[in-house]
């Protein structure tokens, strides 16, 4: 299949406002996201306002950690986030990314969907690899690390 989606959800025991900040600005995202400790030598790169629309990321690391580029493209206040998120390295690739905050009992749900197209060589790769299972668990320890991140803030 050349299109593809991941997503994962969580209950996150906090309210939106408490977690929304987290996944709203890219400078927090050291606190939880799955995959900035891949490359320790990773750089990065801030762009843009230091949250909300407009606000941008840009990382190249070894090889796993890649390089690409992410942008939040809509920020409704804790309430869901869009990002475009593009990848220059291993493959180049497009992938829409958004975060949805909903009060639950208990607190709030949060999931994380991407999609994507296969295309070129990454259509091929996607033959022998797929991609929910290769992204799905980063979403998972994404997910407990926010959570675990928001719990944090929240004591301090």
């Amino acid at each position: 299949m050349s299109t593809y989606e991941v997503h994962r959800s969580a209950v996150i025991p906090a309210a939106p406002e408490d977690i929304f900040p987290l996944v709203n600005s890219f400078r927090e995202w050291g606190a939880w996201s799955p995959w900035e400790k891949v490359d320790p030598g990773m750089s990065r790169r801030y762009y843009g306002p230091g949250s909300g629309a407009g606000a941008g990321y840009e990382w190249s690391g070894n090889r796993k950690a890649g390089s690409g580029t992410m942008e939040i493209v809509e920020s409704a206040p804790s309430s869901s986030i869009g990002i475009r998120l593009q990848f220059t390295k291993p493959f180049k690739a497009l992938n829409p990314t958004t975060f949805t905050f909903t009060p639950v009992p208990g607190g709030t749900e949060v999931t994380w969907k991407m999609t994507g197209e296969n295309k070129g060589a990454a259509k091929i790769f996607a033959l022998f690899v797929n991609m929910d299972k290769m992204v799905g668990s980063d979403f998972e320890r994404g997910l407990t690390s926010l959570a675990s991140a928001v719990a944090a803030k929240k004591s301090s």
